[in-house]
């Protein structure tokens, strides 16, 4: 007595092992070729084939900076109360909660403290992927402190700039930083302390009118978009044809609004000589 049949199946192919490719690789903006992720994050964020700078988060541009990748965050706990009571599509308080999901962030802004080849020295970070890193009441009190805590220190300022400008989210509360960081720096400046401002992509908006371009010393990545307004209102108001590539880096160094172009893989040591000079001993 048979207690099972057995039936003629055709023979399978045996199944393809698949490597698993996808997030893996990511494509230049700049010369279009395909990268492996790994080997851009190697080369700091930085395109191996043509040295297109890519964004990097406020955090990976601080363990960047400072040595070792070790520094000492400052006011990591203030965040926007919503002062307005916004509302436009979503409500404010509900693109806060996102941002800070996505980022892990209470706002645009790390501030931190730690050595740059073994001076010390306070540094902020944008962080573009929050808003469009706009600045508001708590990216302007941050820098405030920032700036506060400099000078009770006697400790330089860098703060790197990655923004899309002033966030209109909270109206004129967020213009009001513009003077109110502005006139922290005199103070910075009264002290004989420096500020350096690093320019990357993109500097824009109320930024680039205010702490942006109030450096001691003015320097930007390759490429950066700089610029208060874009091209069309621009060319609206003026009544003439803008030059192409008028907003990036290259040209606003040929023209004396920055000092330097650095490249990312040079940008820490050239930070560390520039606080040499600035602040000897």
């Amino acid at each position: 007595m048979t207690w099972f049949r057995k039936e003629n199946r055709p023979l399978e192919a045996p199944k393809e092992k698949r490597v698993q490719t996808e997030g893996l690789w990511t494509k230049c903006e700049a010369c279009k070729q395909a990268l492996w992720k790994k080997d851009v994050e190697a080369n700091l964020h930085c395109c191996p084939k043509c040295g297109y700078h890519f964004r990097v988060s406020a955090r990976a541009r601080l363990e960047m900076l400072f040595d070792g990748g070790r520094y000492i965050e400052h006011d990591a706990r203030l965040a926007s109360s919503d002062p307005l009571d916004f509302k436009d599509t979503k409500r404010y308080r509900e693109r806060l909660k996102k941002a800070e999901i996505t980022t892990g962030l209470k706002d645009a802004l790390i501030t931190g403290e730690g050595m740059i080849e073994g001076r010390p020295a306070l540094v902020g970070a944008m962080e573009f992927q929050f808003i469009g890193g706009s600045m508001g009441a708590v990216v302007g009190e941050k820098i405030t402190r920032a700036i506060d805590r400099a000078i009770a220190g006697k400790l330089p300022l860098i703060i790197v700039s990655c923004s899309g400008g002033a966030r209109m989210m909270e109206g004129a509360i967020s213009l009001m930083q513009m003077a109110k960081i502005s006139a922290g720096l005199a103070r910075l400046d009264e002290a004989r302390l420096p500020y350096i401002s690093v320019l990357t992509d993109p500097t824009t908006g109320g930024v680039t009118a205010s702490y942006a371009m109030l450096g001691d010393l003015n320097i930007a990545e390759p490429g950066a978009l700089i610029g208060f307004a874009g091209p069309r209102v621009i060319e609206q108001t003026i009544k003439q044809k803008l030059p192409e590539g008028f907003q990036r880096a290259e040209f606003l160094l040929a023209h004396g609004m920055l000092d330097a172009i650095v490249p990312r893989k040079e940008l820490k040591s050239y930070l560390a000589r520039a606080l040499r000079f600035l602040q000897p001993g």
